[in-house]
């Protein structure tokens, strides 16, 4: 709950809480063992929690424990322009399909500030006919950026789409706080 300092709270087994980062308020929801999702800044705080709930049902909001405070500093590193490796975070894919998991396990080895296209993590699949597919997978991700889809650009260095936050303006904005962007050259605004 934005307002409300996260140490305020109960610590829950499962839970959400949302959490500022240099680009507005990110949601983060939570199992005892792993985090199941991760949202984006939408509009507004309330837009954000409601549609990372949307992918996981009700929880009430909580103060994180130990691994998700740990996975919420990490976020707000790279956020920030760190070139933390949040691929320790543990995440939840239950429910998720196992062509997106191995997607999403690609995506996770782009290092902060390098770029791939979905051709590329289409061919590393085994086939880059499966481009368009990579790329629906990665815009169902739930899990961004801990799942940096936003490094995964379309073919010539464009930009392709993004489904997070404000959309491709959003993914632009994260590219050039890791000092990169599509065609190399950085974004004009923050």
């Amino acid at each position: 709950m934005m307002g409300m300092p996260l140490d305020a709270l109960k610590t829950s087994e499962r839970g959400c809480a949302l959490f500022d980062t240099a680009i507005g308020p990110c949601g983060i929801a939570w199992n005892a063992q792993a985090i199941v999702a991760v949202q984006l800044p939408e509009a507004h705080p309330a837009n954000t929690r409601a549609r990372m709930l949307r992918g996981t049902g009700p929880l009430e909001d909580a103060a994180p424990p130990p691994f998700v405070q740990a996975a919420i500093e990490g976020v707000q590193s790279v956020m920030q322009g760190g070139s933390r490796d949040l691929r320790e975070v543990p995440l939840d894919m239950t429910g998720v399909p196992e062509f997106h998991q191995r997607v999403y396990a690609i995506a996770r080895r782009i290092a902060p500030g390098q770029t791939r296209t979905y051709g590329e993590v289409a061919q590393e699949l085994g086939d880059k006919g499966l481009a368009r597919a990579v790329g629906k997978a990665l815009g169902r991700n739930p899990f961004a950026p801990i799942v940096p889809c936003h490094r995964v650009l379309a073919a010539n260095g464009r930009p392709g789409g993004f489904s997070g936050g404000s959309g491709v303006p959003t993914k632009l904005r994260m590219l050039a706080i890791e000092g990169t962007s599509p065609n190399g050259s950085l974004a004009l605004f923050d």
